[in-house]
């Protein structure tokens, strides 16, 4: 792949998570690796000088580049409205780590101005690029559990040290509520919650909530930030056969009457295919897998499930 069918891209934000951005971008062949940027000059030096990329503490410094292409977000939650709309404005194409914003009037606004500017905006919703949910995706279709009933997921492990900014809900329950979006073709109608923080004052540290779509269907999600194992899983009640996934190992079982399926497959890093679909879409034109609105709706969702625990009542969805 000659230069100029690169895109040429910036990593605002290389602490944690970003660091990954920054290596995935270094190693795919659509994309070159051109700035980074972080409110720690002397992590972002670092980081520079392993890469061989100029590094900033400013983002509006970056962003005045013209061989930038496009920018990876990944500061904190908090910051994540300011920095894309800075980036949009600077006419740049977008992903931002999810959730999409803090608040959903911050995320309509993101939303609003990439159609205006006509640039390609996505939410890190990784697990829509695990090769698991794809493949499962691909059972459904082929009717291989027969037909979805109701889902459900759990998403646990011990409190991230990164997160600062956001709950469990806006951080780990998000993933699951764009799967379940995803996987059901359609947006819950309502949702249910139970949150609470156990050993964390700020923010909620646990949650279960409980999505209703049309036709009497359900979803349920377990998350919380207590937890000493890491899970990542997720199982589909179909009326023919049940079928468990594991994000981690990326492993299926299917479950029907008569036996037990448990099919072998290469494992692959999703966050590489995740941000190569990026980079693709940007350089071919093409629709995104994970949109603004994408990322709009899930954090609707997960704010109505706060709404939910604090009312002690479901709340009804409007998108």
């Amino acid at each position: 792949m000659d230069k100029m069918s690169k895109l040429r891209i910036g990593v605002i934000g290389v602490g944690f998570w970003g660091k990954n951005h920054v290596r995935v971008f270094s190693e795919l062949p659509e994309t070159e690796l051109t700035a980074i940027c972080d409110v720690s000059l002397e992590r972002a030096k670092q980081i520079g000088n392993q890469y061989g990329v100029k590094a900033y503490d400013d983002s509006k410094k970056l962003l005045k580049r013209k061989d930038i292409d496009a920018v990876s977000i990944c500061t904190w939650t908090t910051t994540h409205a300011a920095e894309a709309m800075k980036a949009l404005k600077a006419g740049k194409h977008i992903l931002v780590e999810k959730p999409l914003a803090s608040t959903i009037r911050e995320a309509k606004r993101i939303v609003d101005l990439a159609v205006q500017k006509n640039r390609h905006l996505s939410v890190g919703f990784i697990e829509r690029f695990n090769p698991v949910i794809r493949r499962a995706k691909n059972m459904l279709k082929k009717g291989e559990i027969g037909e979805l009933v109701s889902a459900t997921a759990k998403r646990v492990s011990q409190w991230p040290e990164r997160i600062g900014d956001v709950g469990v809900v806006k951080d780990y329950a998000i993933h699951e509520i764009d799967i379940m979006r995803k996987i059901f073709e359609e947006d819950p109608t309502t949702v249910y919650a139970k949150v609470g923080n156990l050993r964390h004052t700020k923010f909620e540290d646990y949650a279960q909530i409980m999505l209703s779509f049309e036709n009497g269907k359900t979803a349920f999600i377990e998350t919380n930030w207590l937890t000493p194992d890491k899970i990542r899983n997720l199982t589909l009640t179909g009326s023919e056969a049940i079928l468990s996934l594991d994000y981690l190992t990326q492993e299926i079982t299917v479950e029907t009457s008569e036996k037990t399926i448990k099919p072998r497959f290469e494992w692959k890093e999703p966050l590489k295919l995740e941000l190569q679909h990026f980079a693709n879409s940007i350089l071919n034109n093409e629709e995104l897998e994970v949109t603004g609105v994408d990322g709009l709706k899930a954090l609707v969702i997960a704010d109505a499930a706060i709404k939910s625990s604090e009312r002690d009542r479901a709340v009804r969805l409007k998108f």
